[in-house]
Formats: structure tokens, C-alpha cells, sequence
């Protein structure tokens, strides 16, 4: 059974109206919150009173509550926050960091709803017969432009969730964001980690020494603790000797890194060294990127080259054939959707900017449109993406109201058909 089984559930309010948690305490669902489709919790912003007491905060979807150690959130304060652990199979109690236990619930329901979700699983969409139906009837404009102010104002609360990790350095911020797009998925955790655990302030210090980057980064991703027979890796590894000295750094594990299977163009030690290119460029990355206010000049900013040894690699000690180091146009798209559009909406937001909230939208209506199995699936329903504007608000639908089953918001909501 898969956890979206839980939010199908959650947010449709199919629960029945007595609950308790494990230990006990009674518990009634106020209000179910927002779906949050990034990192961080599952839900946002939920009120749930639990016993006298109402709390606000966030909510994590498990199937067993053995997960939530599973999944690391015992020691990641981001998820200190959550004030309720949803769950079918109760196997242990949860903990956050300071180790005082998050409150669960093994959430009932009627047990027919069991074999509908999984009928209504098999399909891309549970609409997709009316939405054939209905093919070529509507003007999906409003649609469009309703959900992407959704998936906008989504993406304003996981920017606002990491300025209070970064006590509201807004550089810090987009800077650990930056990185994790650079992830583009495969490793998104893992650079993540990288950078929240290599402030940019050091790499500040560095900034004109591509050299030093490069050491900083994979030396602090755990790439240098190798045994590589490597001219180039020596070089990085004795100055990352002194550098890790010099700052107290700990340096990852490189097993937090996935490398089997992927494609040399996604390899992570190519990708950390087009990232370090973009650290190279300035020591103030937000602060530049800002200024770019048009499609073109944030393309030309983020095409970067790195250093002479990636144009012969993607992995350390291993030679291969020229490849093509700079990043691609549609991957410098893919960061602009993750990274940079966001981070420009909630600037606009947070300092009542109105040219930064209209550049987010412009910027993506400029963007092709993604290709993927979400705009694949609606493509062949008959709904048909233009543009990233179009593609993020499908990818919105998808997860928001598809994946949950809010089949009766999305109807009331939308009148897709």
C-alpha cells in the first residue's frame, strides 16, 4: 500500500470522526492542511487538536511508523515541526532530534476503501475517461493559471521553510536550493547535504580559486576519501587536506551518492563541477542572479564551463572520450523551474515586488515545456503543455488532486469536466 493511499484518505476526509493516537489520546482533524509536493513534511500548515490541546504545524504520511527513522527524520530538524505521525502499521514510536516523541496516529477507515483506491490506482488519472471525453471542450487557461498560482504559493512555504532553517539569509538560502536542483532528482538529498554542510560563506573565501571550489566540494561530498591514482585528484586532495583543516570540515559519505546506473551527462562529480563553475562566477550567488531579469541573461549567466580536466571525465581517474561539459539548455531550464523562479516569487511575495512575482510567471511561460510522464499522460488525454507554465500546473494537478484522489475539489474547483 502506498503512502498516498494515506493522503487520499487525509484529504478527502474519509477517516472516520473518532481517532486516537498510539498512546491513547483523543484526536480530531480541524483542519487536513496543504499538500507540500517538495522537500520537508508531507503536510503543511494542518490543525489538529489532540487531546485539550490544538496544535498547528506540519504532518508526515508513513506506512509504518518505523519509517520515520527509516527515512532519517529523527535527526533532521526540519522535521521537528511536525506535530502528528500518520500512519497504518504502528511498529515503534518516532522521535525528533531532541528526542521527544511525535504523536501518532493509526488513522482508520472503512476497509472498502482499501479496494477503491487501488482501482482507481490503475489508471494515470481516475478522469481519464471523461477527460476524453470532454477532449477539446474547455478553455484550459483558467486551469492553468489557477493551479500554477497553487504550485507557486507551494513553493513560496518550502522557500520560506529553508529562510528560517538559514535564520533568513536569503544567499544561504538559494544556495542549498541551487544545489539540490543540481541533484535534477538521482541526487537531490545528497547535494543537498553537501551544501548544509559547506556554507557558502567558505566557499566566499574561495571564490576566485576554481581550484579551491572544486576541493571544498568534493572533498566535503566525501569524493577525495577515495584511493584514486590521479594527477588531477592529488592536486584536489592535498589542497582539501589544508582547507579541511583550516575550517573544522567533516566530509560526507560518498555512498550518499548514487552512481550506478547513471548517465555520465548526470554523473555526480560532473555535476559538482558545474556547480562549482556557478560558485566561481560570484561569491554572492542570489544577489546575481537577481539582476538577471530576463530568460536570455539568466541562460548566458548560468552557462558556465568547468575546469579542463571535466572535458576528458566525469569520474575521477577515469578518462573518456570528449564530452560535453557545460550545461545543456534544458538543464539550465530544469534549474531555473526548481531554483531560481521560485526563489524570484517569493521575493517578490516577501518584499511586495510586483516585477519579481510577474518575472516568476513570465519566466515560465519563456521555458519549453518539461518532458515527462506526467505531461506524457495528460498529452494523451488531450491536454497538451506549451510551456513550463503549463507543465508545472499540470504537475500541480497530478500530485495535488490526482495522486490524493480530491477528485470532488478538483470538480468544484476547476470544472475540468
Amino acid at each position: 500500500m502506498k503512502e498516498y493511499f494515506l493522503q487520499y484518505i487525509w484529504f478527502n476526509k474519509l477517516f472516520y470522526s473518532k481517532q486516537y493516537t498510539t498512546d491513547g489520546q483523543s484526536v480530531e482533524i480541524i483542519d487536513t492542511g496543504q499538500l507540500n509536493t517538495d522537500a520537508g513534511a508531507d503536510v503543511f500548515n494542518a490543525k489538529v487538536k489532540i487531546g485539550d490541546i490544538v496544535w498547528a504545524g506540519n504532518v508526515e504520511f508513513h506506512i509504518r511508523s518505523s519509517d520515520w527513522q527509516r527515512h532519517g527524520h529523527n535527526t533532521d530538524k526540519a522535521y521537528d515541526a511536525v506535530i502528528l505521525h500518520v500512519i497504518l502499521e504502528d511498529d515503534g514510536i518516532s522521535l525528533r532530534t531532541d528526542g521527544s516523541p511525535v504523536p501518532q496516529l493509526v488513522i482508520s477507515y472503512p476497509e472498502y476503501l482499501r479496494e477503491e483506491f487501488e482501482r482507481f490506482d490503475m489508471d494515470f488519472i481516475y478522469c481519464a475517461d471523461k477527460l476524453l471525453t470532454s477532449k477539446g471542450k474547455k478553455d484550459l487557461s483558467s486551469l492553468f493559471s489557477k493551479l500554477l498560482d497553487e504550485r507557486l504559493a507551494n513553493r513560496l512555504l518550502a522557500v520560506e521553510q529553508l529562510l528560517q532553517e538559514t535564520s533568513n539569509d536569503w544567499e544561504e538560502a538559494f544556495y542549498v536550493t541551487t544545489a539540490r536542483s543540481f541533484g535534477f532528482g538521482t541526487n537531490a538529498d545528497a547535494f543537498e547535504a553537501l551544501a548544509k554542510r559547506l556554507p557558502q560563506k567558505i566557499l566566499a573565501k574561495h571564490k576566485d580559486n576554481l581550484t579551491q571550489i572544486e576541493a571544498l566540494l568534493f572533498g566535503v561530498g566525501g569524493f577525495l576519501e577515495q584511493s584514486v591514482e590521479d594527477e588531477y585528484f592529488d592536486l584536489l586532495r592535498k589542497e582539501f587536506a589544508f582547507l579541511r583543516q583550516k575550517y573544522g570540515l567533516q566530509p560526507m559519505s560518498v555512498a550518499q551518492w548514487k552512481q550506478f546506473r547513471v548517465r555520465p551527462t548526470n554523473f555526480p562529480t560532473l555535476r559538482i563541477a558545474q556547480f562549482a563553475a556557478i560558485i566561481h562566477r560570484s561569491s554572492r550567488l542570489f544577489s546575481k542572479v537577481i539582476e538577471q531579469k530576463s530568460y536570455r541573461k539568466l541562460i548566458d549567466y548560468y552557462r558556465c564551463t568547468p575546469s579542463e580536466y571535466w572535458t576528458s571525465h566525469y569520474r575521477f581517474g577515469a578518462k573518456s572520450d570528449r564530452i560535453h561539459r557545460n550545461l545543456s539548455k534544458s538543464t539550465i531550464d530544469t534549474l531555473l523551474i526548481n531554483s531560481v523562479i521560485p526563489f524570484f516569487y517569493a521575493y517578490g511575495v516577501k518584499f511586495n515586488i510586483l516585477e519579481y512575482t510577474d518575472l516568476s510567471r513570465e519566466l515560465l511561460k519563456n521555458i519549453p515545456s518539461e518532458k515527462n510522464f506526467i505531461t506524457k499522460g495528460f498529452a494523451s488525454l488531450g491536454i497538451d503543455s506549451r510551456s513550463a507554465f503549463e507543465s508545472q500546473a499540470l504537475r500541480e494537478l497530478k500530485s495535488r488532486y490526482c495522486n490524493t484522489k480530491s477528485c470532488y475539489i478538483c470538480k468544484n474547483r476547476f470544472d475540468l469536466w
